[in-house]
């Protein structure tokens, strides 16, 4: 295959893909030409960002509809691909038994660059890598790559382009946010930014700023009004950005405004906080449920499974009372108008998005979930679950139990640790009650006092937070069952926290298990029982 006498700008010497625009690949800097073959182009790709070897039954299955011979074809391009990506000492076509990869070490893969990163946490990287990763979206992910007929791939090419669309979005906030105002390229990464999510207040308030602080007030107050109308036309509440612009103008010199009118409409009546907004300064970790997609063997309409699976899901972390979570008829209207999860996120302005995949074959159940960090597009937990369909209901009740106490877990897990990076005197009542949960999770005297430390300190922040009592009793719990204190006492005020819990939130399963371990302490055994059963019950577990 001859290669073309023109170099990829800014490639490095070596072996590159560049899957973020037209699909481009390059031998030290010159362009190889492909064949004009859409599957061929479509296969390389998918293969470019496959964790593991592929099935060929499953690549057959994503990119050809017809009964000919779709292995035949598959190894049409196989043989193409060869041609093009072998190298005289390395051979990168890979065929393991019946299955297909690509070796590709040592080669610079854009989009594998930047799924890395947003692996490790957008917000840890440096202001450098940013600016390079940034410079790698040339376009849409396989920009004019879809293909007729084949529903499975273009589906797949759909998720990708929102999931590199989120990244984009994520790494170019935290560009704004670390660019010196006067810095010449901050206005296109903003206006990227705004396009990439319109309905991000965090942008609109970027940019606001960014003008206030070069003196526009006149484009700061145009701005304000065409973004208003556009939240309007969504029925998005605009209020949190229209405060945030009154702050900005607060902090500015008197001198430097001029009084006029103000030229946004009132808001609609829709309800969305910015995390950063002083509101959600107290609030708990929130959380969306996107309704699941359904993928039958005959690729025939949904049947409903998805859908049920995605209420029981949305219900049951509902009753946990870890976080908020969106209720079923706000993430349902906008999958109706096929807003993407990460778009979907920002909408609704939730901490995350779930997302998953009902797979029904012969023979089995798969349910493939995701769970994605909006503001970062980091993925935090991905997992598949498989199962045989003896009982579908009872499958899936098992499955929803799974993903239920994952998701659960590894939100806490994410709040938590991001909790104990912030300074214990800048923390709030949400921060501060995972601090202690870290602290309490260490099982020592030492650290069991710095958990009620933490805890005490979320009761000052919010008295109505149950969940701090319930932590708060545990500690007192854990003194009297280690014998780290008089266990008269510590029995008494575990007692007394879990009464509080209760009377804030009877309905919180965390409030009856502390009351059930503070009855045990007591010696009220049957009280107890009956308490952590309701516990359990309240977790929606069977």
């Amino acid at each position: 295959m001859e290669s073309a006498r023109s170099s990829l700008h800014g490639e490095v010497a070596g072996f590159s893909v560049r899957l973020l625009g037209p699909l481009t690949i390059a031998r030290n800097g010159i362009i190889i030409q492909l064949p004009k073959s859409r599957k061929l182009c479509a296969l390389l790709a998918y293969l470019a960002l496959a964790p593991h070897p592929v099935g060929r039954s499953r690549l057959c299955e994503l990119l050809w509809d017809v009964p000919n011979d779709p292995r035949g074809e598959l190894r049409w391009c196989l043989s193409k691909l060869r041609g093009i990506l072998d190298e005289p000492h390395r051979r990168r076509v890979e065929t393991p038994g019946d299955t297909i990869a690509l070796d590709l070490r040592g080669a610079s893969v854009d989009a594998v660059d930047i799924a890395s990163a947003a692996a490790k946490g957008v917000e840890t990287l440096g202001l450098e890598r940013l600016q390079a990763l940034s410079g790698m979206f040339a376009g849409d992910f396989l920009d004019g790559l879809e293909i007729d007929r084949s529903p499975h791939f273009n589906s797949w090419l759909i998720a990708q382009r929102r999931r590199f669309g989120s990244w984009h979005a994520a790494i170019l906030e935290h560009l704004v946010n670390k660019l010196p105002v006067d810095a010449d390229r901050l206005s296109s990464h903003l206006d990227k930014w705004l396009e990439l999510a319109p309905f991000d207040g965090r942008a609109h308030v970027a940019l606001l700023k960014g003008l206030a602080q070069r003196g526009q007030f006149d484009a700061c107050e145009e701005h304000l009004a065409s973004a208003a109308q556009l939240f309007a036309s969504e029925d998005l509440d605009f209020g949190p950005v229209r405060e945030a612009w009154r702050t900005i103008r607060n902090e500015r010199p008197a001198a430097t405004l001029r009084a006029r009118p103000s030229l946004v409409p009132a808001a609609p009546h829709a309800s969305i906080v910015l995390p950063n907004s002083d509101t959600a300064a107290s609030q708990k970790a929130s959380l969306a449920v996107m309704p699941f997609a359904e993928e039958t063997a005959d690729g025939g309409p949904r049947g409903g499974i998805a859908d049920g699976l995605t209420h029981d899901i949305i219900t049951r972390l509902a009753k946990l009372r870890d976080f908020f979570v969106i209720a079923r008829g706000s993430v349902f209207a906008l999958a109706e108008k096929n807003i993407g999860p990460e778009d979907a996120g920002r909408r609704l302005n939730v901490d995350y998005v779930a997302t998953g995949m009902v797979r029904s074959q012969a023979g089995r159940v798969t349910v493939a979930v995701e769970l994605v960090e909006v503001r970062t597009a980091r993925i935090v937990w991905a997992e598949t679950f498989e199962r045989k369909p003896n009982d579908i209901f009872a499958v899936l009740d098992d499955i929803g139990n799974s993903i239920v106490s994952s998701i659960s877990a590894e939100i806490e897990t994410v709040e938590r640790n991001r909790a104990m990076l912030k300074a214990p005197n800048s923390l709030n009542a949400w921060e501060a009650y995972h601090r202690g949960l870290w602290h309490m999770y260490r099982f020592t005297r030492a650290e069991n006092e710095q958990a009620r430390h933490f805890f005490d300190i979320a009761l000052k922040l919010d008295p109505t937070f149950a969940r701090a009592y319930a932590g708060l009793s545990f500690t007192h719990w854990q003194n009297a069952f280690q014998r780290w204190g008089d266990r008269d006492h510590e029995s008494a005020l575990a007692f007394e926290a879990a009464g509080q819990s209760l009377l804030v939130d009877d309905h919180n399963p965390a409030a009856h298990w502390a009351m059930g371990r503070a009855l045990w302490l007591r010696g009220e055994q049957d009280g107890s029982l009956i308490e952590l059963e309701r516990a359990v019950e309240m977790c929606g577990i069977p």
